[in-house]
C-alpha cells in the first residue's frame, strides 16, 4: 500500500459545465443563455446544464422533461456532439501531460495529475498556486475560452473536493495536514463512498457532517456497514486516501445498484426504480462520452440469491430510452413475486462510437415556413415543445439528411456555409449560420432533403469560422 503523501502534489482538473460550455463557444447566439445538453426527447436525461440553466434548477442526471419545466422560454435543449467535446478534451489532456508523465483521465472533462512525478515542480504553496493559475490560463487560451476548476491536495479525494470548492474557474490548494479541518464542516456526501443510501443510514444515527462521522468509532461503523465499508469510511473521514494516480484508466462498464430498506415485489414499483437507475447510468455514460452494447440487470432475491440477466444490442447506444427498454425487458424475465432486496442495472461493451437505430425525430424549435429567413432579433430565443427522442451519435456526419436533424448538430450549406441545426419538423430543417469566431448569425429554413445541406464535422475554434 502506498504511503500517504507529505505534500500537496496531486492536482485534479474539472472542466466547468463542459458540454454546455463547448456549445456556447461554438454557437455565439447561445452565449449567456441557458443551455441544456443531453437526450432531448420525453425520456431524455440531462448530461450538462450551463450555469445560466442551473440558476433555474436544471442539473446533470435530471430528466430532460423536468429541466424543460424549470427553465424559461429561450433555453436551448441540444443533443450531444461528442466529436466536438473530444477535440477540446484532447487539448486539455495534452496540456496536463506537459505537467507530468502521470495523468489519469477519469472522463472527457476530468483528470488527475501526479505533480511529484519527474520531480521538476515547485511544490511549495506559492509554487503550487502559480502552477494552478498558469494551467487554468493555458486551458482558457487553448480551448477558445473554456474554463476549468482546479484542486491541489495530498490525495485524490481531497484534490477532487478542492476542485469543487470554488467553481466555476476556481483554484483551491488544500495543504497537507489541513485535510480534517477542511472536511469537518462538509456534508458526509462530500467524501467518496457515501452515496444516498449510506448517507440516509448515517442520518438515522445523527451523522450529518464529516466531523460527526469522524467521531463515530470504527467498531460501530464496521457493525453498521461491514468490515470493508466501515473501515473505509473511518479513513476517508480523516482525509486519508492513498490511491495512486494511474496512467491508464479504461472504463469497462458503468452500473448503478440500490439495496432497499424493505423487500419489493410490486413490478410497477421496481420498474420505476429501474427507470431512475437507467437515468443515472445514462448520465454517467454521457459524461464519459462512451456508448455501450450490453445491458445487464442484477437482482438479489429475498433469500439473498443473486440473479442477473443480460442482453446485447447490434449497435452501441447512450440513449436512456433504448437502455431502459432493454432493462425493463430483462427485469420482466425475472420472478420478483417473493420480493427483492437489491436491484441494479449496468451497461458494458463500451466504445467511443455509436451506430444507433434510426428514428424519425422532430426538432426542439418550431420551424418557420420554408425559405423564410427569421430576423436575428427573434431567432436567438430557441424554445418550444419537446420532440421525439432522437438517437445519440458520436459522428455528426452520421445524421441522415431528410430523416432526422438533431438539434445542435453541425451542418454546411453550399451557399450559406457552416451552421448548426436550430430545429426541424414537418419535412423542414432550420439552420443558424454562425461559428466560434463569428457574430451571432441568421436563421434560415430549408426542405429537410435539400441536397445543398449536408452534415459537417465540428467547427475548429482555432480557425476563422465564417465558413
Amino acid at each position: 500500500m502506498p504511503a500517504a503523501r507529505r505534500e500537496s502534489s496531486i492536482l485534479h482538473v474539472d472542466l466547468d459545465a463542459f458540454f454546455a460550455a463547448v456549445e456556447q463557444r461554438d454557437k455565439p447566439s447561445l452565449r449567456g443563455r441557458p443551455v441544456v445538453v443531453g437526450g432531448t426527447g420525453p425520456r431524455g436525461v440531462v448530461s450538462t446544464a450551463s450555469y445560466e440553466a442551473r440558476q433555474y434548477g436544471a442539473r446533470s442526471a435530471m430528466p430532460t422533461a423536468e429541466a424543460r419545466r424549470r427553465c424559461p422560454p429561450g433555453t436551448a435543449f441540444l443533443g450531444g456532439r461528442f466529436d466536438a467535446y473530444r477535440l477540446s478534451s484532447g487539448v486539455v489532456m495534452d496540456l496536463l501531460r506537459q505537467l507530468s508523465p502521470v495523468v489519469e483521465q477519469v472522463s472527457v472533462d476530468e483528470a488527475y495529475v501526479d505533480l511529484s512525478a519527474g520531480g521538476r515542480h515547485d511544490l511549495s504553496p506559492g509554487g503550487l498556486r502559480r502552477l494552478g493559475e498558469d494551467l487554468m490560463g493555458a486551458i482558457r487560451a487553448g480551448t477558445g475560452g473554456l474554463t476549468a476548476s482546479v484542486g491541489i491536495a495530498s490525495s485524490k479525494m481531497m484534490a477532487k473536493i478542492g476542485s469543487e470548492l470554488n467553481k466555476p474557474a476556481g483554484l483551491a490548494l488544500i495543504e497537507a495536514g489541513t485535510e480534517r479541518e477542511v472536511l469537518g464542516p462538509m456534508s458526509v456526501r462530500a467524501i467518496a463512498g457515501v452515496g444516498p443510501a449510506t448517507a440516509a443510514r448515517l442520518h438515522a444515527f445523527g451523522v450529518e457532517t464529516v466531523a460527526d462521522l469522524a467521531r463515530v468509532s470504527e467498531t460501530d461503523l464496521v457493525a453498521i456497514f461491514g468490515q470493508a465499508h466501515g473501515s473505509g469510511l473511518v479513513r476517508l473521514a480523516r482525509g486519508e486516501d492513498d490511491r495512486p494516480v494511474e496512467r491508464q484508466r479504461e472504463t469497462k462498464s458503468v452500473s448503478v445498484e440500490e439495496t432497499f430498506d424493505a423487500d419489493i415485489a410490486d413490478p410497477a414499483v421496481l420498474e420505476r426504480e429501474l427507470d431512475l437507475m437507467v437515468s443515472r447510468v445514462a448520465s454517467r455514460i454521457g459524461r464519459a462520452a462512451v456508448f455501450g452494447r450490453t445491458t445487464t440487470v442484477k437482482v438479489r432475491q429475498h433469500d439473498f440469491s443473486l440473479q442477473t440477466r443480460s442482453g446485447t444490442l447490434p449497435y452501441a447506444t447512450g440513449d436512456p430510452a433504448v437502455i431502459g427498454r432493454q432493462a425493463r425487458r430483462l427485469l420482466a424475465g425475472i420472478d420478483v413475486s417473493s420480493g427483492i432486496r437489491l436491484l441494479g442495472v449496468g451497461v458494458s461493451g463500451l466504445t467511443t462510437h455509436a451506430q444507433e437505430e434510426l428514428e424519425l425525430g422532430e426538432g426542439l424549435f418550431a420551424a418557420p415556413p420554408t425559405g423564410h429567413e427569421v430576423p436575428d432579433s427573434t431567432s436567438a430565443a430557441p424554445g418550444g415543445p419537446p420532440g421525439t427522442e432522437a438517437p445519440e451519435r458520436r459522428h455528426t456526419p452520421d445524421v441522415v439528411r431528410g430523416t432526422e436533424w438533431r438539434p445542435g448538430a453541425d451542418v454546411r450549406h453550399e451557399e450559406y456555409g457552416a451552421g448548426w441545426v436550430w430545429g426541424s419538423g414537418l419535412a423542414r430543417v432550420t439552420v443558424r449560420f454562425e461559428g466560434p469566431r463569428t457574430a451571432p448569425g441568421p436563421v434560415r429554413t430549408f426542405p429537410a432533403d435539400d441536397p445543398a445541406l449536408t452534415a459537417a464535422d465540428p467547427p475548429d475554434w482555432r480557425e476563422d469560422g465564417s465558413g
